[in-house]
């Protein structure tokens, strides 16, 4: 179960972190809030996951999934590129990820 919540709490931070560049330095309401909630829902289970998994771990597979995330969300908005070098690192990243998880 704290996987299950640290694997979401890593795509909320992947929402919060979407929101916060579409907030426009906090000026656009609507993406601001977004912003907020996703920040305090990916803090809270990532906090909780942490009462059972390796601080160091749980926090990695946090960060690596938000990055991995947002680079999608910005991919899929058309924000960004997805290049063959790009997508061979993010594999790369998230393989990174899924080592931590089998060994924790």
């Amino acid at each position: 179960m704290h996987w299950l919540v640290l694997i979401l709490s890593g795509a909320l931070e992947a929402v919060w972190a979407t929101a916060l560049a579409a907030s426009d330095g906090f000026r656009r309401p609507r993406p601001t809030a977004l912003f907020a909630l996703a920040l305090v829902l990916s803090m809270v289970g990532l906090a909780w996951a942490m009462t059972a998994l390796p601080a160091g771990t749980a926090y990695a597979v946090w960060v690596g999934i938000g990055a991995v995330g947002t680079v999608l969300l910005a991919v899929a908005r058309g924000e960004e590129r997805l290049g063959a070098a790009r997508a061979a690192l993010l594999v790369v990243l998230v393989a990174c990820v899924a080592g931590l998880k089998a060994v924790a």
